[in-house]
């Protein structure tokens, strides 16, 4: 049975990345079942969205609305992270950083508007990841690797958004040329889900 922890952020925080006393902490069973969940749904609403959602995700790399609020969510996750990790010998920074993250996410909607959704979408990849790692790290069963390959994906793919945002539009471009390329990935993404949706039941 596991514990969701209700008492503070500062225990969230520990709650999430496993640095509890009692060694609770983020659980493998319902992270695969709500990654999986997730996964599976998002994929079969593309498929099922039709032209519309091939539209939609032509667009999104430039669109200006989904780009200030990924990167507002990303702002505020970051300042969580900020505000509650251990900084060691650096911990007088940390009034300083937080305001560095609030200042980041106004500076950079404003002054890098250009593919503000896909630079955004990298950074919470990246963060997430960190994550599906923790739920993950230590336990027994080989098919926990379902998360950590999703996890490195995220991390891989992510690295490249913030970096080189105009991939993630270039791959768009390729993959949605052909309703054949769109259709197999839409059915990549949703076996996966299916998959690891299968195996939280049974096996975590």
């Amino acid at each position: 049975m596991w514990r969701f922890p209700l008492m503070n952020l500062q225990h969230f925080y520990d709650w999430l990345f496993r640095q509890n006393s009692d060694g609770t902490g983020i659980p493998l069973k319902e992270t695969g079942l709500v990654l999986g969940a997730l996964l599976l749904l998002a994929h079969l609403g593309f498929w099922l969205g039709g032209e519309k959602t091939i539209s939609f995700v032509k667009t999104f790399s430039r669109h200006r609305a989904w780009g200030i609020a990924l990167m507002l969510a990303a702002s505020i996750w970051g300042f969580f992270l900020v505000a509650h990790m251990d900084m060691g010998e650096f911990y007088n920074w940390r009034e300083k950083l937080m305001v560095l993250v609030l200042l980041t996410f106004v500076l950079v909607s404003v002054f890098v508007p250009e593919f503000l959704a896909v630079r955004a979408l990298g950074a919470l990849m990246l963060m997430a990841a960190a994550l599906v790692l923790q739920a993950a790290f230590l336990h027994p069963q080989t098919s926990r690797l379902l998360l950590p390959i999703l996890a490195y994906a995220w991390i891989i793919a992510g690295m490249f958004f913030v970096g080189m945002p105009y991939l993630l539009r270039d791959w768009i471009t390729w993959v949605t040329q052909s309703k054949a390329r769109w259709n197999l990935a839409v059915f990549a993404g949703a076996t996966y889900g299916a998959l690891m949706l299968v195996v939280a039941l049974i096996d975590y």
